[in-house]
């Protein structure tokens, strides 16, 4: 027993003591003073970030607090970037001047403005081919538009001669002895090679002029001698200049520009001829409907008849409507004050159809509204003038929207990627179509929308890449009519990235 007390005693000595009142002060106001220490090197740097704003001007304070906003702005409407590349369009070294061979080849152009532009300068490539000399074509009069137009009604007809003149040879008109020769009338095969036409040379042996009855798609997009797609772009963008007065007419975009810095130019391709051709009906009447089919039927040289309106929407081979113009630019991000100026003709419908647009942009222009009636009276009943105005506009355009891939839309589009990969939207209206109808029925919450435009077209906006080539799996000379067209972007063999390929 004495043995367990004394252990007890041993244990009892090492159990903690209690601490003393001053102890437990002095370690209270430790802690307090480092809390407070703390707390006056956060209040200080606080201060001094507020102590700093009112020092900032009042614009920069609302620039900072607008930065986010402020960048998308810029992105809607700067250009892509475009890696250096510049147009190119001199011919090679190994370029001969043209020879006078006596032989002659009268063009008849076919279809509107766009369509006859293009297929014209494929037609100074065709003479260069099989050296001939060019005699001033004649613009299409028989089209939807009955355009009693002369090619220097539309076009600089002494400049397209001499612009040309070290490439072929070009008159106004065939020499008087050979304007009762016999001709060889010809249709030209649709995107033929070289190689096509140097045996069609075989035709000089008999004649001594060749008439070619169509103008349009008449060389191949592709794999053709670099010096020809070349002079397909010099006769394009330099020779083909517009007639004095619709030049003078550029001034409208200045007048645009007066108005506001920036402007959208709409290809708004909602036209009758358009909508009959298509077959695309969605949101018309029964009555606009059934107008649009006795057009369609009626027109002997559209060769389908017979559409199904749904299945044209649903693949994405209908013209965008405006209501659905209006919906697209909004979800993009371009506010309701953009300037948009409209590229074409009588809308369908007219304000009945375009009220759905003006409601989300009210700034929408025409020409009729930024020119006198005095400038536009030389041009009246005369489409293909018209839509050379329409073309300067959407050309010179900060950004350039087609709501349909039609002949216009796909030249507008070459010749701003020429000029350096000027913005140019292209719908996806076939992905537009779904993303509307799901919205329509429910089944998409409008806050999704922009998301999901703006990643559906974040890589349509015209930045440089080489022409797509055919759809897989077509085989045959139908191949050809599935590639992208030469005019549409003409890189790379007009567009280069050096200097010494430039040469």
């Amino acid at each position: 027993m004495v043995h367990r007390s004394s252990s007890q005693h041993r244990t009892s000595k090492f159990r903690p003591r209690k601490s003393s009142p001053l102890a437990l002060t002095v370690q209270i106001l430790c802690i307090f003073a480092f809390s407070v220490f703390l707390f006056l090197i956060y209040t200080r740097n606080s201060l001094e970030d507020e102590q700093m704003q009112p020092f900032l001007p009042r614009e920069s304070q609302s620039q900072q607090r607008k930065e986010t906003p402020q960048i998308i702005e810029g992105q809607l409407w700067h250009a892509p970037f475009s890696h250096g590349l510049h147009p190119c369009i001199k011919p090679t070294a190994k370029y001969k001047a043209a020879t006078n061979s006596g032989r002659y080849m009268t063009v008849k152009s076919n279809g509107g403005l766009n369509q006859m532009r293009t297929g014209i300068a494929d037609m100074v490539a065709v003479a260069r081919i099989m050296n001939a000399t060019l005699v001033i074509p004649q613009l299409d009069k028989r089209s939807f538009w009955h355009d009693s137009s002369l090619f220097s009604d539309t076009f600089d007809e002494n400049h397209f001669i001499e612009t040309l003149r070290g490439d072929i040879h070009i008159v106004k008109e065939l020499p008087k002895e050979l304007e009762t020769a016999p001709r060889a009338r010809k249709h030209f095969t649709s995107w033929s090679s070289v190689g096509y036409y140097e045996e069609t040379k075989q035709l000089w042996k008999d004649y001594q002029v060749i008439h070619v009855a169509k103008s349009d798609s008449r060389l191949a997009n592709n794999d053709l001698p670099l010096d020809i797609q070349r002079l397909r772009c010099r006769a394009l963008y330099q020779a083909l200049r517009f007639s004095p007065p619709i030049e003078s007419l550029g001034k409208l975009v200045e007048r645009l520009r007066s108005r506001g810095e920036r402007y959208i130019a709409l290809h708004l391709r909602y036209e009758k001829d358009m909508l009959s051709f298509t077959g695309c009906t969605y949101g018309l009447t029964d009555a606009e409907s059934e107008e649009l089919k006795i057009m369609r039927e009626n027109t002997n040289h559209w060769k389908v008849k017979r559409i199904n309106s749904t299945e044209q929407r649903a693949g994405g081979f209908c013209p965008l409507t405006p209501k659905e113009v209006g919906i697209f630019l909004r979800a993009l991000g371009y506010s309701s004050s953009t300037q948009i100026y409209i590229a074409a003709g009588e809308i369908y419908g007219g304000d009945s159809y375009l009220l759905e647009l003006k409601s989300r942009f009210p700034n929408i222009i025409f020409k009729e509204t930024v020119a006198t009636k005095d400038e536009l009276r030389a041009f009246a009943n005369h489409a293909s003038q018209t839509a050379a105005l329409d073309y300067v506009i959407s050309v010179e355009s900060d950004v350039f929207v087609p709501s349909y891939s039609g002949n216009m839309a796909r030249a507008v589009e070459g010749h701003r990627r020429f000029l350096g990969h000027h913005k140019t939207i292209s719908p996806d209206r076939k992905g537009l179509v779904e993303i509307f109808d799901k919205l329509n029925n429910g089944k998409l919450e409008e806050a999704s929308l922009p998301h999901l435009v703006q990643r559906m077209h974040s890589n349509r906006q015209g930045a440089p890449r080489k022409r797509y080539g055919p759809l897989p799996g077509i085989k045959g000379r139908g191949r050809f009519k599935t590639e992208e067209s030469f005019y549409e972007n003409p890189y790379p063999e007009c567009i280069c990235s050096s200097k010494k390929q430039s040469e």
